[in-house]
């Protein structure tokens, strides 16, 4: 069982999200969160939450292929270059063919560290923050006074990048701890070793592959409208901006989620807001998750509406 040391890496999360109890490590042994099963594609549960139990780490690479064809349709580009099939590649510019100008900062160098970690990564890119999920550029330098070195290793997620072949990619432990000294955080006031940021790291990567599973549920509603899949656009994080539905379960006694995010999805051309409440769901697992994610499209336009209607129905009569 994984056990993480409590006061370094609580206090960390705790810096990362204004909920402190968002990590719990009471006792020796850490609470396993039960393993979500579905025998349709949506859960029964109360509100709508989904609890975060992905499968092992070798499987967790290969979750868009649990709600999607095992290959991907003939109409797809990367069956027929010059035929265009799916709807996003009827425009006149071919969205799947990758423009140097809309590709994140932190994304652009991103497969150095994948194949070649050794990589110094340094660049001359301005030091602004990225629109594309607000964070400041890639920085794999140490830190002055950094206690011990950090990983520069990046790992590839399961996420498809939009208007490009190639998927996201995970920060590096050096680029998490140089990106918390940006935002204030200072490593002298907390007990904090090496081994923490492996595991924080772990964490927050599998949060997004878990958010990424639950985004692909309700796109599969427009499985016939987006052949080729969902692929993520830009994200964000509002931890102070609660959304409705966060409040109305407060006023119901329920607690407010610890952090909110909301992703925009590409479906062949159309942009498509999610909203990502993150609750805490006790302790760590093995697995290296804690949340419970409440993921839904945002009430900004009919369709996303009607989809929530369907969902919500569905959960209801189930």
């Amino acid at each position: 069982m994984l056990l993480l040391r409590k006061r370094g890496v609580t206090s960390l999360l705790t810096f990362l999200f204004p909920k402190p109890h968002c990590l719990h490590t009471q006792g020796h042994a850490l609470r396993i969160l039960p393993e979500t099963r579905y025998q349709q594609p949506w859960c029964a549960e109360a509100m709508g939450l989904s609890a975060s139990s992905p499968a092992a780490a070798g499987q967790s690479l290969n979750a868009s292929e649990q709600h999607q064809p095992a290959s991907p349709p003939s109409e797809c580009p990367m069956h027929q270059e010059k035929r265009s099939g799916c709807p996003m590649h009827m425009k006149t510019r071919d969205h799947r063919t990758e423009n140097t100008d809309d590709v994140p900062a932190h994304q652009e160098r991103a497969y150095e560290f994948v194949a070649c970690p050794v990589k110094s990564g340094a660049s001359q890119m301005k030091d602004d923050i990225d629109p594309s999920n607000m964070m400041p550029p890639p920085n794999q330098q140490p830190s002055p006074g950094q206690p011990f070195p950090l990983s520069t290793v990046r790992e590839e997620s399961s996420i498809p990048r939009a208007h490009s072949d190639k998927k996201w990619v995970y920060p590096s432990e050096q680029m998490f701890w140089n990106a918390m000294l940006r935002k204030g955080w200072r490593w002298k006031d907390d007990d904090i070793t090496g081994e923490d940021m492996t595991n924080i790291i772990k964490i927050h990567n599998q949060n997004n592959e878990q958010a990424w599973k639950e985004i692909l549920k309700w796109e599969a509603l427009h499985a016939v409208e987006c052949p080729c899949g969902p692929s993520l656009m830009r994200f964000g994080g509002k931890a102070k901006e609660y959304s409705p539905r966060a409040r109305i379960r407060s006023w119901m006694g329920y607690e407010l989620p610890f952090d909110r995010h909301d992703w925009i999805v590409d479906r062949c051309g159309k942009e498509v807001r999610y909203v990502i409440d993150y609750y805490d769901g006790g302790a760590v697992d093995k697995n290296y998750q804690f949340t419970i994610l409440d993921v839904r499209p945002a009430f900004d336009s009919l369709s996303a509406v009607w989809d929530r209607m369907k969902v919500a129905w569905w959960r209801w009569t189930s």
